[in-house]
């Protein structure tokens, strides 16, 4: 071979001989076994569901969530998942136990969202099923629990970072089925690209940098400016919206001012107003149950913020 012709066959070499990269899928081993253990059922390479506490007690006749009591939602109806198990951040008071995988970007395997809503009905049709039988189910609430009619994609993880979010959506409206979809307000360039959804979440877990930084945990560098910003695209959105504030004692239930401005920025329809749950210690995290505020506090807070804002009152 002439030197000349060197140059060329070696660059052939290369490209027949180059490593297609290869795109991991976002559940390992590890995480599967960890997750199963906690009771989800694990749905395709990123997704999951499982049976929400207030589903199995209206299957019984008894209460329902507060969603049942606030926007008329049928609990037993109501099927909880995720099509992103991924978050962004990683919250001192998530109930997930961090075992969870983060990212600040979609960078795994993506299934579609024909089979993870497929998947995901199925799932929850076997769990509803398990109830037969069982002592105190009411036979007419089983039947209708066969018939979902309400998808909260609160599950764990951000949803919004699963880059099929619009199909999944529209695939949900298409079999009547609403959707409340709860975001972490560190992607607000997906909320402005998010389409209509029948109620949009947006968690403020605190309103100041700092204690945003400590509570919320985020692996954004920028990650104020990203809250921020996803204030303000929620704003414009044109469909109903919610804040959801978790109050922490002693880390965030004095910000009143605070978080008065940030609700003047987002402009939410509804601001629902709860306290933290604590789910243990460890991960790093020095949360405690002195952390947790009493009732009485929590409406006491309510209270307060609702003077500062005249367009809003307690609905209860």
């Amino acid at each position: 071979m002439d030197l000349e012709e060197l140059g060329p066959a070696l660059r052939q070499m290369r490209q027949q001989t180059a490593i297609t990269p290869v795109v991991k899928e976002m559940i390992t081993p590890t995480l599967r076994q960890a997750l199963t253990k906690q009771g989800y059922k694990l749905l395709g390479s990123h997704s999951g569901v499982k049976m929400c506490r207030w589903t199995k007690a209206m299957l019984r006749g008894r209460g329902g969530c507060y969603k049942h009591t606030f926007y008329g939602i049928e609990s037993h109806r109501c099927m909880e998942t995720t099509p992103s198990l991924a978050c962004a951040n990683k919250c001192v008071f998530c109930w997930r136990h961090h075992t969870n995988p983060v990212g600040t970007e979609w960078r795994w395997k993506t299934d579609n969202a024909e089979d993870i809503l497929s998947d995901a009905l199925s799932a929850h049709y076997n769990m509803i099923k398990e109830f037969k039988g069982v002592p105190g189910v009411l036979p007419e609430r089983l039947a209708e629990g066969m018939q979902v009619r309400h998808c909260a994609l609160s599950l764990v993880g951000e949803p919004i970072m699963y880059p099929h979010i619009n199909t999944f959506v529209r695939l949900l409206h298409r079999q009547h089925i609403s959707s409340f979809l709860v975001t972490n307000a560190q992607f607000p360039a997906a909320i402005r690209d998010l389409s209509p959804v029948t109620q949009l979440y947006v968690s403020v877990d605190a309103s100041t940098k700092s204690s945003l930084k400590k509570i919320d945990r985020p692996l954004f560098s920028d990650f104020w400016e990203r809250f921020l910003d996803s204030l303000r695209a929620l704003s414009k959105k044109g469909q109903r919206t919610v804040y959801r504030l978790t109050l922490v004692k002693a880390w965030n239930v004095e910000e009143l001012e605070s978080y008065s401005q940030l609700v003047l920025l987002g402009k939410p329809d509804f601001i629902e107003i709860k306290g933290v749950t604590f789910c243990g210690g460890g991960d790093g995290n020095s949360l405690k149950m002195e952390n947790v505020p009493w009732h009485e506090e929590v409406i006491e807070f309510s209270k307060k913020i609702a003077a500062l804002l005249p367009d809003y009152a307690l609905a209860s």
